[in-house]
């Protein structure tokens, strides 16, 4: 965590009361004491700092209690919020046809870490049929997972998350009005490296939020890249090699990252 960060009905009167892992954190991790000024922010708000003004029952956890071990602090942290800054908005848009829930369950804080602001889950063809059932389609369960990346990076901005259980029907109806604007990238494994630089220089030249299009752990179909292609999207390759969504999807991030100066 490199900024604590409360949800707005957290903060009564510029004050905040928090005993969850956040305090964990702050007690463990950066040896919290009264007076002490922390990094933090209001989730889709501002950042800032707050001050420690209290620590309220601090106690050493049970034996067993934790799972990252015996031997951690708690308690109950005051502060005192001062936040005027504008966080950092996101600056890129993802369609992701999903990856078992176990991997997206990992990917998604690095999602949010990397500034993605809209995440469309596609159902294109080789995406399992059991995901859609799945508890982490859920938005008490992703959302979280979201606030652990932000709270990494640093920002406040929480990803929406939007789930279209056909690729085609979204690809031929809203998909297009959605992106209007957007420089559309699809990654796929190509050794067509003229295409990759040209999207590249498309990008580092662009001012508009881009929006990258990821397939399944089996690839888009030929037709489904065709189609992404009649919408205006540019193929986007890091080479020949076949790798998993969650590595593509942070890799083509990272390299679009280089390219719009983000």
């Amino acid at each position: 965590m490199n900024r604590i960060l409360f949800e707005k009905n957290e903060i009564v009167g510029g004050c905040a009361v928090f005993s969850d892992e956040r305090a964990e954190h702050v007690l463990n991790v950066l040896h919290g004491a009264s007076g002490q000024i922390l990094k933090t922010g209001e989730i889709d708000g501002l950042i800032g700092t707050s001050v420690i003004e209290d620590i309220r029952n601090l106690h050493e956890r049970e034996p067993g209690s934790a799972q990252r071990g015996n031997g951690l602090l708690a308690g109950e942290i005051a502060v005192r919020c001062s936040h005027f800054e504008t966080a950092p908005e996101p600056w890129i848009d993802l369609i992701l046809a999903p990856p078992r829930p176990r991997v997206l369950k990992r990917l998604l804080p690095q999602l949010a870490a990397m500034g993605v602001g809209r995440i469309v889950l596609v159902g294109a063809e080789k995406v399992e049929k059991s995901f859609w059932g799945a508890q982490l389609v859920k938005e008490e369960v992703y959302r979280p997972l979201l606030i652990d990346g932000l709270m990494q990076c640093g920002t406040t901005s929480v990803p929406t998350i939007r789930i279209e259980k056909s690729f085609r029907r979204y690809a031929e109806s809203r998909m297009t009005d959605e992106f209007a604007d957007s420089e559309k990238i699809v990654a796929h494994p190509s050794t067509d490296f003229a295409r990759t630089q040209r999207a590249e220089d498309s990008g580092s030249r662009s001012n508009s939020r881009p929006v990258v299009a990821i397939g399944p752990e089996g690839g888009w179909t030929d037709g489904e890249v065709a189609l992404l292609e009649t919408k205006g999207f540019a193929r986007y390759s890091l080479g020949s090699r076949i790798l998993r969504t969650d590595t593509a999807t942070i890799a083509v991030i990272a390299q679009l990252m280089q390219a719009f100066r983000v």
